[in-house]
């Protein structure tokens, strides 16, 4: 998944983005201070995460030929549903001179103007469930790559589930962690994370070209009808970036120049994300593993490359997991039972935050641990929760607000966006309850 809450750049793209929005955000080319350099750095940060790990063995089951066209689909429909969201943004944003919107216009405005306090809660729960999955991924993946580790260091074949490692190891310090309020604080882990996601990504490559020379022609291109859509799953989750869409627009200092920013940026990913899963897939074929480091041979640079991700990941956790919590406070202070009781004890307010941090992070720790498998349930999630946010609500509101003036083929284009978009939910959910996906 596009991790977007975990980029420590992305805190001051957000507050450009509100400044440039109590200004005159409806006169062309006027917003934040970013250049489309750092935009483009953003866009990047926003989308990467540690679902590129799952491509190689999505691979594995569409086949390399059918992964690619998951992929590239997947990063083109993206795209263009980004700037729909900005489109439509745009339109509403036409009305300033009634006040209507004295803030900057989030994915949530979009929802509430397009279907009224429903659409709202409809869009910040989808948001809020994606934010989700991704945390639950990103402990999925911290508890294999440890278990991995430990039988790597062994030397007696014992074997001990991801769960005692998310339990013992990854939730005490996750609950140390939570009482870290300034995500600044965190800011130089996330770096580190990415440079790890690069690193393994180098030594993955590495790997995949000494055995590329006697491995292409023994990989099917399609692995039957149904892994297509599967790729497709892994890819969205991959390119989930929407809720900072808006906020990386809003902040460039030139923002008629956002759209070739974004082409370059998703073009650029698009062929990382192709060449990573075909060589992935090409150097392991059916050993794929759905996590592409669990691949890594046990010596002294595939330990180091799980353990620097699992350090990384570790740390930047609480930026991934503060939108949840943010979602949870705001909800509580708008309650007057909460605010009778936090004002009526010493540090109430600081009490019930931190206990309910710390009941998130059970909760999801919980969670992970049933999850059976990493690039199963990143595509779950992807061609479900993201599939509905990235593209079935953007070309809803498209619709809505610009219908009028929109040509025969762009309806056209919106409503097969939505209901490509619906039936693979709909698939995604099927595959999920009856299990038919093999690892």
């Amino acid at each position: 998944m596009g991790e977007s809450g975990r980029a420590p750049l992305l805190e001051a793209t957000s507050a450009a983005a509100a400044a440039s929005s109590a200004g005159a955000r409806g006169r062309a080319g006027v917003g934040g201070g970013a250049t489309a350099a750092q935009t483009l750095g953003n866009i990047v940060v926003s989308v990467v995460g540690t679902g590129v790990l799952g491509l190689p063995y999505a691979f594995r089951v569409a086949g390399w030929l059918a992964g690619s066209i998951g992929v590239a689909l997947a990063g083109v429909s993206a795209f263009y549903c980004m700037l729909l969201l900005v489109q439509c943004r745009q339109k509403l944003e036409e009305k300033e001179e009634t006040n209507e919107f004295p803030h900057a216009l989030n994915y949530g405005d979009l929802g509430a103007k397009a279907f009224g306090s429903i659409g709202r809660c409809v869009t910040e729960l989808l948001i809020l469930i994606a934010q989700t999955g991704g945390s639950i991924a990103y402990v999925v993946f911290i508890g294999q790559n440890l278990s991995s580790i430990f039988m790597a260091i062994k030397t007696e074949d014992h074997t001990i589930m991801p769960a005692v490692f998310i339990f013992v190891l990854f939730l005490p310090l996750e609950i140390a962690l939570s009482f870290i309020r300034s995500l600044s604080s965190l800011a130089p882990f996330s770096a580190f994370a990415d440079i790890c996601n690069v690193l393994a990504m180098a030594i993955v490559i590495t790997e995949d070209f000494q055995r590329f020379d006697k491995s292409f022609a023994k990989r099917p291109a399609f692995n039957g009808p149904w892994g297509l859509p599967f790729a497709g799953g892994v890819a969205v989750f991959c390119f989930e970036g929407f809720s900072m869409t808006l906020a990386l627009e809003a902040s460039m200092a030139e923002k008629r120049k956002f759209p070739l920013v974004l082409l370059q940026a998703f073009t650029g990913i698009m062929v990382a994300y192709i060449c990573f899963g075909i060589f992935g897939y090409l150097a392991y074929g059916e050993e794929t593993k759905d996590i592409i480091t669990l691949n890594l041979l046990d010596n002294w640079s595939g330990i180091a490359v799980k353990v620097g991700l699992c350090i990384g990941l570790a740390f930047t956790f609480p930026i991934m997991a503060h939108p949840i919590n943010e979602i949870i406070e705001t909800k509580l202070r708008s309650r007057k039972w909460f605010q009778k009781l936090s004002h009526s004890a010493p540090f109430g307010e600081w009490l019930f935050f931190h206990g309910s941090r710390i009941i998130v992070l059970i909760m999801l720790c919980v969670l992970a641990s049933f999850v059976p498998g990493f690039g199963n349930f990143v595509s779950f999630v992807g061609s479900t929760i993201c599939a509905l946010l990235s593209f079935v609500l953007p070309a809803s509101f498209h619709l809505i607000f610009l219908g009028s003036e929109m040509r025969r083929w762009q309806k056209i284009l919106d409503y097969g966006i939505i209901l490509v978009g619906m039936a693979f939910a709909v698939h995604g959910t099927y595959n999920a309850i009856a299990g038919n996906l093999s690892n």
